[in-house]
C-alpha cells in the first residue's frame, strides 16, 4: 500500500514536470550529476526534462512572490519587490534541478548504511563455501534496499566472472563510501587465500568497512558542529533575542511594521532553517536507518480515522486553552495541538511496531551464539532453536520460541519456520533478523561445520550494534541540542520574551498616555520637531500598521512552532535517517511540547512580570 502510494505520487510529479517542459522550446544541457541522480532513483524522467520544466517553473514562482510581496509588504517599493521576486524564480529554478539530485543523495547514505552488513553477509557466506558467487547471490537477496539490489544486478550480469560482480559492484559505490571497495577487495582476495589464512582475510573485510564506517561518521561529526552551533545561534538565539528588545526599539522613537516582522519571522527564518538543515542532511555520507514500518503491517491501522479524529480534538482542546492564556494563542495552540496530536496518533502504532523490532534485535547475536555453540558440538539447527528459546530473554525469546513451534507444528525446515507464510518473522520487519534468519537456514544445509560460522555471526552483530551507537554518540551533542531546542528550550525563551515584551510595551503606552495629556498644549508647536522621533502609525502614514503584542504573541508563536518542526525533523534525520513515520511521531511530540512550553512559559511570566 505505501509503494502503491509512493508511485503514484512519482506519477503525478513526472506528469508535472512534463507538463512544464512542454512550454520550453530551447536546448539545455544537462549535468552528469542529474543523469546519474535520475538514474539511481529508478525514474523515467529525462535530465534535459527536469531542466526545461525548472526554467519554466521559475516564472509563475516569480509572479506569485511578487504578488505576496506587495500585499504582505506594503512598505517595501515596487522597485525592490520586482527583484526579489525574480531572485525567488531564480531559486525555484535551482530547486527543482537539484531536488532530484537531492533525494538521490539523500537515498544513497540510506544505502550505504547496509554496507557493513552487507559485508558481513557475504563474508559469513564464504566461510560455509567459498564461492563468490553464492557469496554474492546470498548477500543480495538476504538483503532490501538500493545497495542489495546493486549487488544482485552485478552479480546476474557476470554470474560466469571469477568475481561474480563482487569487482563490478564495489567500483560504482566507490566514489560515495572508499571503504567499501577496499572491503570487498578483501573479500575476492580470500577466495583465492589458502585455507589456513582465509579466516584472516574474511575478518579483514569486515573490519575494514566498519572502520571506515567509524571513520566516515566521525568526520561527518567534526565537520557539522560548526553549522549546527550556527543554526543554533542565528536561527533561534538571535531572533529570541531581538524579540525582547522590541520595546526598547520603540523607546527610541523606532517601529517595525507588523507585516515586515511576520515575514521575516514566519517565512524568512523558517525558509533560512530549512535550507541550512537541508544542506546539513546531504552532507551525511551514511544513515543508519531504523526498520521501516508502513500502514501495510498489521499492527498498524490502514485508515487515518484516528490521527483525523485526533487532530480535530486537538484542535479543540488548543483552542481552548489557548483562550485561557489571551486571544492570540487560541489559533497557535490551536494549530500546534491539532497538528501534533494528528502526528502522534496516526504514527504512533508504527512507532511500537519498532520499538519491539529494537527488542527482537537486541538479543540476536546472544539466541544466534547459542544456536552456534551448539550446531558445532553436534546438535542439529531444528532443535538448536528451541535451546536458543531458552537461553535468551525478551522478545528474542519469543521470537526462536514461536519459530520453534512452526517447526513441530507444521513440520517445517528453518526457512520457512522463520521467514514462510506462517513465519516467526511474518510480522517483524527487521533486516537484520531475516538475514539471520536465511543464513539460519544455510546452516541447517550445511550441518555442523556452520556451527562456528553461526559464532562468528554473533560476533558480527554485536560489532554493527556497536557501531551503530558509536556512530550515535558521535552526533549526540548535535541531535539532542536541536532536539531540545525545538521541543522546550526555543518555545520557554519565546513565551518568556513575548511576555516581557508585552508587559513593557503596556507600561509604555500607559506612561506615553500621561505624557502626551501633559503636553497637548505643546504638541501644534513641536509637531515638526518631533515627527521624526515617532512611530510610522503616530505619522499617520496610510496602509502601515505597527507591531501590537497581539501580533507579537501570534508571530512568535508560529516561529515556534516552525522552529519545532524543522530543527526535529533535522535531528531526526541526522540521527536516524529521513524515514517518514519516525520523522512524523518525533515532530507530532515535539509540536505538542513546543506549545505547551510556549504557552505556560507566557503564562508564568507574565505572572512574574
Amino acid at each position: 500500500m505505501a509503494g502503491a502510494a509512493r508511485v503514484r505520487r512519482a506519477i503525478r510529479l513526472q506528469r508535472i514536470a512534463r507538463t512544464l517542459a512542454e512550454w520550453y522550446p530551447g536546448d539545455v544541457e544537462p549535468t552528469d550529476d542529474l543523469h546519474r541522480s535520475l538514474a539511481f532513483l529508478g525514474s523515467d524522467l529525462r535530465a534535459d526534462t527536469v531542466v526545461r520544466a525548472g526554467y519554466v517553473a521559475a516564472v509563475p514562482v516569480a509572479v506569485l512572490a511578487l504578488c505576496a510581496l506587495v500585499a504582505l509588504l506594503p512598505v517595501l517599493p515596487v522597485a525592490a519587490s520586482v527583484p526579489a521576486a525574480a531572485g525567488i524564480g531564480l531559486g525555484a529554478t535551482h530547486v527543482v534541478h537539484r531536488l532530484p539530485v537531492a533525494a538521490a543523495t539523500l537515498r544513497r547514505a540510506r544505502a550505504l548504511g547496509d554496507a557493513p552488513s552487507l559485508v558481513a553477509r557475504a563474508a559469513l557466506r564464504l566461510r560455509l563455501d567459498s564461492t563468490p558467487e553464492r557469496a554474492a547471490i546470498f548477500a543480495a537477496r538476504t538483503g532490501t534496499g538500493p545497495l542489495a539490489r546493486s549487488l544482485a544486478a552485478h552479480a546476474e550480469r557476470t554470474r560466469s566472472g571469477p568475481s561474480a560482480g563482487l569487482d563490478a559492484f564495489a567500483a560504482e559505490w566507490r566514489s560515495w563510501f572508499p571503504a567499501l571497495e577496499r572491503s570487498i577487495a578483501l573479500l575476492s582476495a580470500a577466495v583465492e587465500a589458502p585455507p589456513d589464512e582465509r579466516e584472516q582475510a574474511l575478518e579483514r573485510a569486515l573490519e575494514t568497512v566498519l572502520d571506515g564506517a567509524r571513520t566516515e561518521m566521525a568526520e561527518f561529526a567534526g565537520d557539522v558542529r560548526g553549522p549546527a552551533s550556527g543554526i543554533y545561534a542565528f536561527g533561534v538565539l538571535l531572533p529570541l533575542a531581538l524579540v525582547g528588545v522590541l520595546p526598547a526599539a520603540r523607546a527610541g522613537g523606532v517601529t517595525i511594521p507588523a507585516s515586515v516582522f511576520v515575514v521575516l519571522y514566519d517565512v524568512l527564518l523558517p525558509v533560512g532553517l530549512v535550507g541550512a538543515g537541508a544542506w546539513l542532511l546531504l552532507r551525511r555520507p551514511i544513515a543508519i536507518a531504523p526498520p521501516r514500518v508502513t500502514a501495510a503491517h498489521p499492527d498498524v491501522p490502514s485508515e487515518p480515522t484516528r490521527g483525523v479524529v485526533a487532530g480535530v480534538l486537538g484542535v479543540a482542546f488548543g483552542f481552548v486553552c489557548g483562550s485561557a492564556v489571551a486571544s492570540w494563542a487560541a489559533p497557535v495552540a490551536a494549530v500546534g495541538t491539532g497538528v501534533g496530536a494528528a502526528l502522534v496518533v496516526h504514527y504512533r502504532p508504527m512507532a511500537a511496531v519498532r520499538r519491539d523490532v529494537s527488542a527482537v534485535e537486541a538479543g540476536l547475536a546472544d539466541a544466534t551464539a547459542v544456536v552456534g555453540r551448539r550446531v558445532g558440538a553436534g546438535e542439529a539447527v531444528e532443535t538448536a532453536i528451541e535451546s536458543a528459546a531458552g537461553a535468551t530473554t525478551g522478545r528474542t525469546s519469543d521470537l526462536f520460541e514461536a519459530a520453534s513451534g512452526v517447526q513441530r507444528r507444521l513440520r517445517v525446515g528453518v526457512r520457512a519456520a522463520f521467514l514462510g507464510e506462517h513465519g516467526a518473522l511474518r510480522d517483524i520487519p527487521s533486516r537484520r533478523a531475516r538475514a539471520t534468519a536465511s543464513l539460519l537456514a544455510v546452516a541447517a544445509a550445511e550441518g555442523r561445520p556452520a556451527g562456528g560460522t553461526l559464532v562468528r555471526l554473533a560476533d558480527h552483530l554485536t560489532e554493527l550494534r556497536r557501531v551503530e551507537e558509536e556512530a550515535r554518540r558521535e552526533l549526540a551533542a548535535i541531535t539532542g541540542t536541536l532536539g531540545h531546542t525545538a521541543a522546550l528550550f526555543a518555545p520557554l525563551v519565546g513565551g518568556a520574551t513575548v511576555a516581557m515584551a508585552t508587559q513593557m510595551a503596556a507600561s509604555e503606552a500607559t506612561t506615553g498616555s500621561s505624557a502626551s495629556t501633559a503636553g497637548a498644549s505643546a504638541s501644534t508647536a513641536g509637531a515638526s520637531t518631533t515627527g521624526a522621533t515617532t512611530s510610522l502609525a503616530a505619522t499617520g502614514v496610510p496602509g502601515v500598521a505597527t507591531l501590537d503584542p497581539s501580533t507579537l504573541g501570534a508571530a512568535v508563536g508560529v516561529y515556534v512552532l516552525a522552529l519545532a518542526a524543522v530543527l526535529t525533523v533535522v535531528a531526526t534525520g541526522l540521527d536516524r535517517g529521513l524515514d517518514r513515520s519516525l520523522v512524523g511521531y518525533r515532530t507530532g511530540l515535539a509540536l505538542l511540547a513546543a506549545t505547551a512550553t510556549y504557552l505556560v512559559a507566557y503564562q508564568g511570566a507574565a505572572m512574574l512580570f
